[in-house]
């Protein structure tokens, strides 16, 4: 009873405090209706409009289609369904409005007329990629019932679905839905717009990596970053070395077979997201050292006798690579993706430094106690394997400050969170292209949750020579980090 009346005392105080610095009732911030997301373009509406009636639309496709088109269509359509059968329930025991009476409207829409220029292939061949044309043009004109939708390909066919769903509204007319007629021009800023997902630290099921991929595609974000293994589980399931899994995931519930993981990647290629797996050593391995633990460096104490802890990967160890080049063969044929995130950051050098093997390797090879050494000749032997099986490489900004000697091609990925202008200058300057995450951390919200402005104000190409390196800019990712993460 007591806390009851605890409850209800706060709820009255934080009700008074907000009254007092916000006296409008309401939202404080009004959510829009029938407005784009992310804003396009280009964009020229009118007052003219149509009503929508699910029951009577329909989506026509000229020409030959595919299951990427097919299933869109499905998808939109039972996203339309929704959206008329909440703007039903809004307005039951409500009087119907006069917007049929309305100058301005225009008629009910029959269809929407879908055209694209490049086939897409049949059976699952089809990827999005980067670089992929996901640009598009939706027409809504007030001399024809029928919208039109054109793109190059069918990625701008999915992301211009995406925008005619967002600029439906409910009419005030029963399950009408209410569409203005106007003409959006839209493709994307950059080509690689991510969020990365860490499930080492925090276990997702399958259903909610499916759940995301779905807000992903309603955002028009474009790559699934999956950070799948770190130093606390290994819940990838290799078929090559089963027991990383076995005994490196927190259970034999949370591991992800190759049939989840191809359930993901099919499931992300038809809302046209890449999925792109990311692998990070030689550090955040401690999870692989349980099945495998010769693959890491035994440290030592300070009297030179092992202390039973574990370290990064033991780049002495020529097993180590063997192993490496094996996993990450199975790794490129289950992600079809181009590119394979190589991590490399984070790497603590005080076990190796500890290690009196790698201590004596370090002397042979005249690299005194520069660590960054011993790390170069790492990052250079795992991307000459990448190099063979034929995978394009990001590595976290680390690799690059150190002073690894990286290929042209690799790509620089930057989160440190000062200074991250100049690390975007130097990286640009050396001719590698970037990744952007410093200023994304989903994870470094306010406990509040009022700071999420920073989020929009960022700039990926707030950086000096920025104009000169905008063909190096990729893109970035959000990321959501699950070290305090629990839902």
């Amino acid at each position: 009873m007591w806390n009851h009346v605890i409850n209800l005392i706060l709820v009255a105080a934080l009700s008074r405090l907000t009254f007092s610095l916000h006296s409008d009732a309401g939202p404080w911030i009004r959510s829009t209706k029938g407005e784009v997301w992310p804003m396009p373009n280009s964009r020229m509406i009118k007052e003219d409009f149509y009503l929508l009636r699910p029951s009577n639309f329909d989506f026509r496709v000229n020409g030959e289609t595919c299951d990427i088109v097919n299933e869109a269509i499905e998808r939109y359509t039972r996203i339309i369904l929704t959206e008329a059968r909440i703007a039903r329930l809004v307005t039951e025991g409500q009087p119907r409005t006069s917007v049929r009476e309305d100058p301005h409207f225009k008629g009910t829409l029959e269809a929407l007329n879908i055209r694209f220029l490049q086939p897409c292939e049949q059976n699952g061949e089809h990827w999005p990629h980067l670089y992929m044309n996901e640009s598009y043009k939706l027409e809504v004109n007030e001399t024809s019932s029928i919208a039109i939708l054109r793109a190059e390909s069918v990625w701008g066919i999915l992301r211009g679905l995406e925008t005619f769903s967002q600029v439906l509204a409910p009419s005030g007319d029963g399950p009408s839905l209410k569409i203005r007629c106007q003409i959006i021009v839209d493709e994307p800023k950059l080509p690689h717009r991510g969020l990365l997902v860490d499930t080492s630290r925090h276990y997702f099921p399958l259903s909610d990596i499916l759940l995301t991929l779905d807000a992903m595609s309603y955002n028009k974000l474009n790559v699934l970053h999956w950070h799948i293994v770190d130093d606390n589980s290994f819940p990838y399931q290799s078929t090559r070395y089963p027991d990383l899994s076995t005994k490196g995931a927190y259970h034999p519930s949370m591991i992800y077979t190759p049939n989840d993981v191809q359930k993901v990647v099919d499931y992300a290629r038809l809302r046209g997201i890449r999925v792109m797996p990311e692998f990070d050593t030689p550090g955040h391995t401690r999870s692989w050292g349980l099945a495998y633990p010769e693959l890491l460096t035994l440290c030592y104490d300070s009297s030179g006798k092992p202390n039973g802890k574990l370290g990064p990967m033991n780049p002495t160890n020529l097993a180590l690579y063997d192993f490496v080049r094996n996993l990450f063969s199975e790794i490129v044929q289950v992600f079809p993706d181009q590119y394979l995130h190589l991590g490399g950051d984070e790497v603590p050098f005080d076990c190796w430094g500890s290690n009196p093997e790698i201590i004596e390797y370090m002397k042979a090879h005249n690299m005194s106690r520069k660590y960054e050494l011993l790390e170069n000749e790492y990052i250079a032997k795992i991307l000459s394997i990448s190099k063979l099986l034929d995978a394009n490489t990001i590595v976290w900004q680390e690799v690059f400050d150190n002073g690894v000697v990286l290929p042209d091609s690799t790509v620089v990925h930057v989160w440190k969170l000062q200074q991250w202008q100049k690390e975007l200058e130097r990286a640009t300057l050396a001719g590698h292209p970037v990744l952007l995450s410093s200023c994304w951390y989903l994870d470094h919200m306010a406990a509040t949750g009022g700071d999420w402005e920073k989020y929009y104000n960022c700039d990926p190409f707030d950086f000096s020579n920025a104009i000169n390196a905008t063909h190096l800019m990729l893109g970035g990712e959000a990321c959501m980090w699950t070290e305090f993460v629990d839902k």
